[in-house]
């Protein structure tokens, strides 16, 4: 059997009968290459989510690693979905009614529509462990407004107050009006200020992330959450603390990781 995860959004969207038939182990695939860092999975050794690209006419079902972004359906344009079928299979996914669903080779026809990914982590600064979060687009971010090849999720956080790292044992410096939210111990949503003044999620969980005990410890201590970023395919999915400290050390070696400390809203 198949450790697949449906959301109750993709379930609606595909229909119980299909949902349950993925479930079952009937059309889902047994390896796949994770529609967010683009890594093999395997559903019978690792949770899986089903991710539900859709657009106006057409919807296609693909795979993530469960501990890479959860399941979820994510609204895409119409020419995003059919460029992206019809580079993987050759055929006009029209004529499939629809719903290409997993019937698609490998069910990785997934546009490059950007999801953020992320992940808690403890990040040791003069001995003593901070609560940290990293934050890494799936595909290219492009700046409102414009539909060029190039990445702007960097420039776009430096306009917001965002500082470049140089070096990860020193703290990233505070930025006004951006906080963490947690609830019942719980990540819900990062959040920054809008126009007004007033706050609006820049990140929100599909459902509440749960953290460590370590990591809650930790934030408990100094209410303040240290944010990292990068672009696309700079940090990838890391296992473990040392090995992320290690691919964020990388990434502020290239010129590609800026960071902010953000307080902590909530409990």
């Amino acid at each position: 059997m198949p450790q697949l995860d449906v959301s109750d959004d993709v379930r609606a969207e595909i229909g119980d009968e299909e949902a349950n038939r993925l479930l079952a182990g009937d059309g889902a695939p047994g390896t796949y290459d994770c529609t967010s860092c683009r890594t093999p999975g395997d559903t019978a050794q690792e949770r899986t989510s089903t991710v539900l690209f859709v657009g106006e006419e057409t919807a296609v079902l693909a795979f993530a690693h469960a501990t890479c972004v959860p399941s979820q359906v994510v609204p895409v344009s119409e020419d995003q979905l059919q460029s992206a079928v019809h580079s993987i299979t050759g055929e006009d996914p029209g004529a499939n009614g629809g719903m290409t669903g997993s019937e698609v080779p490998g069910a990785e026809p997934a546009p490059r529509q950007a999801v953020l990914n992320v992940t808690c982590g403890l990040i040791l600064m003069d001995g003593e462990p901070r609560p940290a979060l990293v934050v890494e687009p799936t595909a290219p971010i492009a700046r409102p407004g414009t539909n060029g090849p190039g990445d702007d999720f960097l420039p776009l956080l430096i306009e917001q107050g965002f500082l470049p790292v140089d070096d990860l044992a020193q703290a990233p410096s505070p930025i006004h009006g951006w906080s963490v939210l947690m609830a019942a111990g719980q990540l819900h949503a990062v959040l920054m200020p809008d126009g007004a003044g007033s706050p609006v999620a820049w990140w929100q969980a599909h459902r509440p992330m749960p953290v460590t005990e370590g990591w809650r410890l930790a934030v408990n201590k100094t209410p303040s959450v240290l944010v990292y970023a990068a672009p696309a395919g700079s940090i990838g999915n890391q296992p473990r603390e040392d090995q992320m400290r290690d691919a964020l050390e990388r990434a502020a070696a290239r010129g590609v990781l800026v960071a902010a400390a953000m307080p902590l809203s909530g409990t």
